[in-house]
């Protein structure tokens, strides 16, 4: 299964991409995710790991495995039979705006059970997320957070 979805926000790319990579507020601003707890201190960056835990499904940690600081990073779960990979990029489209490209891909032997068990949940998480992005970039923009 792959899926993505990009959104334009009213915000400057810095701005996106500090609410972006703070990954532990992220259960304020979407409804997709119950709690995200980093496993180490620092920035986000390549090898960071995270807890994550959503709704209607199994705790899992992520370890980013791409990381292009201020515009883009992948991060990764692996499970049996399926590996996931979260893709998130962000782009200028303008004077003080971005364009924030969420995806996900599920690979592995057990893929496609899971993508008929969990896909449409999935592709719902993903657009909450892009969504509640959104909404904190542009209440973090106009400082009214």
């Amino acid at each position: 299964m792959k899926f993505r979805t990009a959104i334009d926000i009213d915000a400057t790319p810095a701005t996106v991409w500090r609410t972006l990579t703070d990954v532990e507020s992220w259960p304020k601003w979407t409804a997709s995710m119950t709690s995200v707890e980093r496993l180490q201190k620092g920035e986000l960056g390549q090898g960071s790991t995270a807890r994550v835990t959503q709704p209607k499904l199994k705790p899992t940690v992520y370890t980013v495995t791409e990381y292009d600081a201020g515009k883009s990073f992948v991060w990764e779960m692996k499970a049996t039979g399926v590996k996931v990979s979260a893709v998130h990029v962000v782009e200028a489209v303008g004077e003080g705006h971005a364009r924030m490209t969420l995806g996900i891909e599920q690979t592995g032997a057990l893929s496609g059970l899971i993508s008929l068990l969990l896909g449409k949940r999935t592709r719902q998480y993903v657009q909450m997320e892009a969504e509640g992005l959104k909404k904190a970039a542009e209440t973090a923009e106009s400082g009214t957070e």
